[in-house]
């Protein structure tokens, strides 16, 4: 997923498999190719005071649906560029670019739309775009797409947990996510025995059973699934 990652090792290339990779075998798979830049927050803090509430997103996909539950308090930056994107449609009909049994699913890169794009995998949002925090607070992404890392929350990457993918840099997340299968403690990122970190903003409440069945997918080239797996839609739901 851009994920686990460390830093960027350019090109993705499909490397060995072993049964739970080595961390730089893991990370390198796991990373987004392209680096990306810096972001900058715009806008001014709302005095506004912001009740409590449960945000869900479900997914809609061509192996079932799941529901997870953002950590809108813990993770307001991350959640909120999340949110931002499903509402605006940003997710539909991409697919699962990368599958790895006994470790994750990732998603959310547009290159993905074509499952067979060389590109899938390195892709993120427009640079300089916007969303809004609860709080009133505008958040400006910056010119490669990339949002403010959140590196606060101790949430570990826990099996049903979704965790931002990123290259290993500092503030180079964008839209990719991966789904934890397994727990993944080495990837948060206040494990130290290695440089990822990989912040958790959601879990999965309902649906756990589609994931498996999503890694259960038979894969290729890059661990891109042989039949994609396609997200059709994801709504938000505030309880």
């Amino acid at each position: 997923p851009a994920a686990l990652a460390a830093a960027p090792r350019g090109v993705a290339t499909v490397l060995s498999r072993s049964p739970l990779p080595l961390a730089d075998d893991v990370l390198a798979r796991l990373s987004i190719p392209s680096p990306r830049f810096a972001v900058s927050a715009a806008g001014r803090r709302s005095p506004m005071s912001v009740m409590s509430m449960s945000t869900k997103a479900k997914f809609e996909t061509t192996k079932g649906s799941f529901t997870v539950e953002l950590m809108t308090e813990e993770m307001p930056i991350t959640s909120a560029n999340f949110v931002d994107l499903a509402n605006s449609g940003y997710y539909n009909g991409l697919t699962f670019h990368r599958v790895i049994k006994n470790f994750m699913c990732q998603f959310g890169c547009p290159n993905s739309k074509d499952p067979n794009s060389p590109l899938a995998g390195t892709g993120g949002p427009k640079g300089g775009t916007t969303f809004t925090l609860p709080d009133g607070t505008v958040i400006e992404r910056n010119a490669g797409g990339n949002i403010p890392d959140e590196l606060i929350d101790m949430t570990s990457n826990e099996p049903g947990t979704l965790s931002m993918a990123n290259t290993g840099a500092p503030n180079s997340g964008g839209s990719q996510f991966f789904i934890n299968t397994v727990h993944n403690s080495f990837l948060d990122h206040f494990d130290k025995s290695t440089p990822s970190k990989h912040p958790v903003f959601a879990k999965i409440v309902d649906g756990m059973d589609v994931i498996k069945d999503i890694e259960a997918s038979p894969t290729g080239p890059g661990d891109k699934p042989k039949t994609p797996v396609v997200v059709d839609s994801i709504t938000i739901m505030e309880e």
